[in-house]
């Protein structure tokens, strides 16, 4: 065991946990009507922790367990058995790095709320999550961070599929995920209003934005140089997509929004997380110039042409962001254009086919969608029993 790397690793636990409570959570609640707002911290919040039982009773395991299939772990580390404070992985003791790895099964499914607020049932969200986790993301970890098929050696060959921190594990799966979810829930019933308070959205997305140190910096899982860069790059693209994108607002439409400066600072952090421990400033810089841009014309295209109702813009700015950076890596030639290009497809189809199934089998166990009363009167009082304004626009 290495002290240092114990230490950061810990430090990262916590900073990755803090993305989601309450980052995200604030982010995402300033984003929808203040009758919703509970609504979606309880979503964030529910997720968490049931995320948090499961990936302990079988999610490590699939994810990381010992199985040789390249399909998923098996079921050896089910409940941690077997583990003691002594285990090691690495240099980490086992059960930080099984407690590390939980809150990115925490924030994945989590990311994925902003696509149905405001007309979900609460009941479909908990077992589609529990669900989803299980059977999409902790296979999709076990092929590139677990030894499976998608790694080294695996499908593509001796060099794999390269994602440091989640463009694919997290941003693309989550991203198809949300996207096919708003898909089938079709738009809001009721005329769409302003969010309700951009102040949350600021502090969320800041929050964010500093959790991310750990997000990133942290899968380098040691105290060291590439945990510095990989920090560094982080905080270099999203700081320049935070600039495109509001200078492409100005451009645009005159102004300058601080919901879309922000909302750019969330594209560069999803752009430079698969890349964040391959490439230097420089190409930081680069790619969130592009993110700004890119993702803000994804929101134009599945609102506006498209018409799908993805709420809070989750598949424009996390999937397409995380999409962008995977092959980002291929153009700054720190991977092959084969492995990533085959991993997105790979990856891609199986969440597709998953989310689809999924969405059909909970929808006949819970609705899938809040009732045209809820809808008007707002998830919290209605779902909930509570709200946060008494004026609830």
């Amino acid at each position: 065991m290495n002290g240092a790397d114990t230490a950061w690793i810990i430090v990262a636990t916590a900073l990755v946990l803090f993305m989601t409570l309450p980052g995200l959570a604030l982010f995402y609640g300033g984003l929808v009507r203040a009758r919703n707002v509970l609504s979606v911290f309880m979503h964030c919040y529910a997720i968490a922790c049931l995320m948090s039982v499961l990936w302990l009773v079988a999610g490590y395991s699939i994810a990381f367990g010992s199985g040789t299939s390249g399909l998923w772990g098996g079921l050896d580390k089910a409940f941690l058995l077997g583990i003691t404070p002594d285990t090691l992985s690495g240099t980490l003791p086992e059960v930080l790095f099984f407690a590390f790895q939980m809150t990115f099964a925490i924030i994945t499914p989590a990311l994925i709320v902003g696509a149905y607020v405001e007309r979900i049932g609460f009941g479909f969200v908990l077992l589609f999550s529990g669900l989803w986790m299980l059977l999409c993301y902790a296979p999709v970890v076990h092929w590139i961070w677990g030894g499976g098929m998608l790694s080294d050696g695996g499908i593509f060959g001796e060099i794999g599929v390269r994602d440091f921190a989640g463009g694919i594990v997290v941003h693309e799966t989550a991203g198809l995920a949300a996207l096919i979810l708003a898909a089938f829930l079709g738009p809001r019933r009721h005329t769409t209003t302003p969010p309700h308070n951009p102040t949350f959205v600021f502090m969320g997305a800041a929050m964010l934005w500093v959790g991310w140190f750990g997000f990133n910096g942290g899968s380098q899982l040691a105290a060291d140089g590439g945990a510095a860069m990989a920090l560094t790059v982080t905080h270099i693209s999203a700081a320049t997509a935070s600039l495109s994108w509001a200078l492409w607002e100005r451009i645009k439409y005159g102004k300058a929004s601080l919901v879309g400066t922000v909302t750019g600072t969330i594209a560069g952090l999803a752009s430079i997380t698969p890349a964040s421990g391959f490439v230097g400033p420089v190409e930081a810089l680069l790619i969130g110039a592009v993110a700004g841009v890119l993702c803000q014309e994804a929101v134009n295209l599945i609102r506006n042409v498209w018409k799908i109702d993805d709420t809070l813009d989750v598949f424009a700015v996390h999937g397409v962001g995380g999409i962008f950076g995977t092959l980002m890596i291929a153009v700054f030639g720190q991977g092959t254009w084969v492995a990533q290009l085959g991993g997105l497809a790979v990856v891609g189809v199986f969440t597709a086919v998953v989310t689809v199934v999924l969405i059909k089998l909970v929808g006949l166990v819970t609705p899938l969608r809040a009732t045209e009363e809820q809808e008007h009167k707002g998830l919290d009082l209605e779902v909930h029993g509570e709200r946060a304004y008494d004026w609830a626009s």
